[in-house]
């Protein structure tokens, strides 16, 4: 049994060399270079190629090099019998817990307003609201949810969560399924995306969406770019509705270099590195799934594909 990884336009370098060590009788293949395909059982990737594990008669797990999976579950070629696994790591939810809370105290704290003034040589005190007067809503509650509500909750953040069923956090009041989407809206001073991207959740961020938050909300989005829609996010901002927002992912990345979100004063734009995968941390589970695949024992972080996550 062989193992193939496929990232194309990301060196693999680190993760063959982490294979290596945690498995060094392991068989690893890098794609595009050539291999038998019939000695494949186990893939690990990132944007693959899409229709490519079609190719691959005797494949039984794909793995996700991080801890989305929509990369994979969006190919409609994928086979039918083949099992997809995420990555769930406690690096990649401190990274996210760390990364959101930073957000959020910088747009508590009128850092963007700040740095603008600087430019400008202006100097332009403003108010601000203190942490326990702010109620941050965390739409998609999961892992990674959960630990960046912990990071907010250590800060003196309100923190509610919204899930597509009911979940229960110490100190965070939570909300589910379409008949309570409104109420959590209606209470997010600051809403913080961290949905899955299905074809239920694509362009969820919209001008709909974004009007039942209270006045002057501000919007995070470290998810998928996909789940915005970016010409309503910017109308919302420039009418005043919304205060503002932070992405961290876009439909396409790079973004362009003449899109709007650039220069738009009230959105701040950073190139989707709220939470990285870290080779030497996550590839333990990967191997460990390969090794229960060769005993035919149950996977770990196995990926419901009639759910998309």
């Amino acid at each position: 049994m062989s193992l193939l990884v496929v990232s194309p336009g990301k060196d693999p370098k680190a993760w063959v060399e982490a294979l290596k060590e945690q498995h060094p009788g392991l068989n690893i293949y890098v794609y595009p270079e050539d291999h038998d395909k019939e000695e494949v059982e186990f893939a690990l990737t990132w944007n693959h190629p899409r229709g490519i594990f079609q190719n691959y008669p005797n494949l039984k797990v794909i793995a996700s090099m991080g801890a989305g999976v929509d990369h994979i579950t969006s190919d409609e070629e994928l086979p039918e019998n083949v099992k997809i696994t995420k990555v769930v790591d406690e690096r990649l939810e401190e990274d996210m817990g760390t990364f959101v809370l930073s957000l959020v105290l910088a747009h508590q704290r009128n850092l963007l307003h700040y740095r603008e003034s600087q430019i400008n040589e202006k100097w332009d005190p403003v108010s601000y609201t203190r942490n326990n007067d702010v109620k941050v809503g965390i739409l998609g509650i999961g892992n990674l949810g959960q630990s960046v509500a912990n990071s907010l909750l250590k800060n003196g953040f309100q923190v509610i969560g919204f899930s597509k069923h009911k979940k229960e956090f110490e100190n965070v009041e939570s909300f589910a399924g379409e008949d309570e989407l409104d109420d959590f809206l209606g209470q997010s001073d600051i809403l913080v995306n961290m949905l899955p991207l299905t074809p239920d959740t694509e362009k969820i961020l919209n001008k709909e969406l974004f009007e039942k938050l209270p006045e002057g909300a501000y919007v995070i989005n470290v998810a998928r770019g996909e789940h915005l829609v970016e010409q309503d996010l910017l109308a919302k901002v420039d009418d005043g509705h919304l205060s503002g927002a932070a992405l961290d992912v876009f439909w396409e990345e790079p973004i362009r270099d003449e899109h709007p979100f650039w220069k738009h004063p009230k959105i701040r734009v950073t190139p989707h590195i709220a939470s990285v995968t870290h080779p030497n941390s996550v590839v333990p589970q990967i191997i460990e799934n390969y090794e229960r695949l060769q005993e035919n024992e149950e996977l770990k972080n196995v990926v419901e594909r009639d759910k998309g996550y």
